[in-house]
This record gives C-alpha cells, structure tokens and sequence, in this order.
C-alpha cells in the first residue's frame, strides 16, 4: 500500500477512535461498556452506567443515559436516529427505582423514547414509541410507531400493540416473526460496513 495511503487509513481510525471516545462519556467514574463489534456513530451520546453487548449499533441523535441507574442492552440491539433511552433513579417514592433492560435483537426505531423499563428479545419498537416506567414488554412483540406504553404497563407475549394508550391490535403472524429476526440481522450487516469503512484494510 502506498505511503499516503496508509497514512490516509491511519488518521481516518484515529478520527474514529477519538470519536468513539466522545461519544461514550463517563459519570461519577462508571463508563459505558462494549461488547465486540459495536458500532456507536460518532453523532450519538452513551453515557454512565451503560452496557452495549456484542452487534449492537447506536445511531446518529440516539442518547443513552445511564447517570442514576444501569442500562443493560442485550446483542443485536439497534438504537435508531434520536431515540432516547433513560432510567428511572431510587426516590422516597420509587425506592428501588427501575434500570433500563433490552433483551436480544431488538429494533428500537427512529425517536422512541424507553424510560425504566423492561424489555424482552425479538421485539420491535415503531418509529416515535414511547414505553414509560415500570413497563414490562415480553418476548415478539411489536409496538406501532407513535404507541404509549402506560407506566407499569405489561404486554404479553406474541402480540401487536398500537394506540395512546396502547391496546392490542391482533396477534403477530408468522411472517412478522420472521421479520422480528431478520431486521436486527439487517442491521448487524449495516453497522459492519459502517465499522468496516472506519478500520484500515
């Protein structure tokens, strides 16, 4: 490879990695934790007590906040453009208070907002959703853009919910359980040309 090259290669994965540096910030000493072949853009913020495991990707906008409570954020997970996603902290009225957990291969799309809740594995969260505190979504589940997940709120298992508040629409049929794990696989393969495109050949 010729000298410019290389050096062309050298300064882009510094860049990258300064970047990357930016991105994940540390608060009251607790810094976000990677899994392998994570991929956070250089336009998002993880911050605090947060874990990102193995092929996740957190795109341009998205913020994840970790500063009173832990973020736990299972493999395969995408966190879309300007999602939020955030903790409910220990008070005199919530004295536990309540972490925010993903389980695997979940899609969370462009502007969801996620506060203090639980959520399963192959789930889909529409564009604009917001689940609030104490919420808990089981495993195949797909939440329309723009639905409200109340506070507290349980969705079971196998369903589509839309709506403010939510409400069951109809069961998830087996092509959309599919899809459940073919988006999250689409979204591995795109964060690897993005990773790919950032690291020297």
């Amino acid at each position: 490879m010729p000298f410019f090259d290389r050096h062309c290669d050298y300064r882009l994965q510094t860049r990258y990695n300064y970047q990357m540096r930016i991105s994940l910030r540390s608060f009251q000493g607790i810094s976000p934790t990677l899994g392998k072949r994570v991929y956070v853009d250089p336009a998002a913020v993880v911050i605090g007590d947060v874990h990102l495991d193995d092929d996740c990707s957190v795109w341009p906008g998205a913020v994840i906040r970790g500063d009173m409570h832990k973020i736990k954020i299972g493999v395969r997970c995408n966190i879309q453009d300007n999602a939020v996603l955030h903790i409910t902290h220990a008070s005199e009225y919530n004295p536990d208070g309540w972490p925010l957990t993903l389980g695997s291969d979940v899609v969370v799309g462009h502007s969801a907002i996620l506060h203090g809740c639980a959520l399963g594995s192959k789930l889909l969260i529409g564009n604009g959703a917001i689940i609030n505190d104490g919420a808990i979504v089981h495993d195949e589940v797909m939440i329309g853009a723009g639905c409200m997940v109340p506070p507290r709120k349980i969705l079971e298992s196998g369903y589509v919910y839309v709506g403010n508040p939510c409400r069951v629409l109809r069961p998830i049929s087996d092509k959309e359980k599919e899809f459940l794990t073919y988006s999250p696989g689409n979204y591995v393969k795109l964060k690897n040309t993005y990773l790919d495109a950032q690291t020297p050949s």
